[in-house]
């Protein structure tokens, strides 16, 4: 019998892991510095900074030090095929405009794809320390203080008792868009906040800090690693296409109000 070649999901995180804890150390403390080097992206509200840089190159180094077969996708633009089967899906800092603002809320992502598949996700909240982490089929939890603290999501009764975390992306069409969207959700559901980081407010949903999450126009270093997370602490996730000014719909709920939270943000969506 021929010996499976992929790696085993737990090696994969034990790896993200040590990562994003070293780069979220050097976001620490890089945070004084934030506002020295700042350049625009797709939008002038769309930045970047020499400290998200830092931490890509930190976090693809150490994964290809260990694993240089590995491909990459990085939000900063340090991606590569591999030959292995994995793929790192790789956010140096997700809520950039909270690190540049010095804001609560903003945090290294890695996770580990095989064969397309996520399998190990980590989202390293850095002003909270919070490291929140899963395994596929393995669970979900949250490290505080070097306490490890299991996740379970929230089992709201219905949607009229949902709190509801969301975010707006950087295109000025989509946000006026996703406004338009927010006031017909808004009264339908107990309220919504936002933190300025989709993979944390996932990870808030997965903690039951909130119930239910909902943002279109996520790439995959916003989302991947947390949306493991959440599936992992029994929410219903799904990543949608087809949506009428961007994609995708990411989507999360607890399963007794999944249906009627999508039904709704569906709705939402629809002029």
């Amino acid at each position: 019998m021929t010996a499976d070649p992929r790696p085993a999901p737990a090696e994969l995180l034990d790896l993200a892991l040590a990562t994003a804890r070293e780069a979220a150390a050097l976001v620490a403390d890089g945070r004084a510095s934030a506002a020295d080097d700042v350049q625009s992206k797709t939008t002038t509200v769309d930045v970047v900074t020499a400290v998200d840089k830092a931490s890509e190159q930190l976090v693809v180094d150490r994964l290809l030090a260990a694993r240089p077969d590995d491909g990459v996708l990085g939000e900063e633009g340090a991606s590569r095929p591999g030959s292995s089967g994995v793929r790192w899906v790789v956010d140096p800092i997700d809520g950039t405009v909270n690190f540049l603002y010095g804001l609560g809320s903003y945090a290294v992502c890695i996770a580990a794809e095989v064969d397309g598949v996520a399998v190990a996700g980590v989202v390293a909240d850095v002003p909270t320390g919070e490291v929140y982490a899963a395994v596929r089929g393995g669970g979900a939890w949250v490290e505080r203080d070097g306490v490890r603290t299991p996740l379970r999501c929230s089992s709201p009764a219905s949607l009229e008792v949902t709190l509801v975390g969301t975010g707006f992306a950087y295109d000025r069409g989509i946000r006026t868009w996703q406004g338009e969207v927010l006031a017909r959700l808004l009264p339908e559901v107990r309220d919504v906040r936002r933190w300025g980081s989709a993979a944390v407010e996932i990870c808030l949903a997965a903690a039951g800090r909130v119930d239910a999450f909902y943002q279109l126009d996520l790439k995959p270093w916003d989302f991947t690693a947390a949306c493991l997370v959440a599936e992992e602490a029994g929410l219903e996730v799904q990543v949608t296409t087809g949506q009428r000014m961007a994609d995708p719909l990411v989507t999360a709920a607890p399963a007794g109000v999944a249906d009627a939270f999508r039904a709704l943000v569906a709705r939402a969506h629809t002029p």
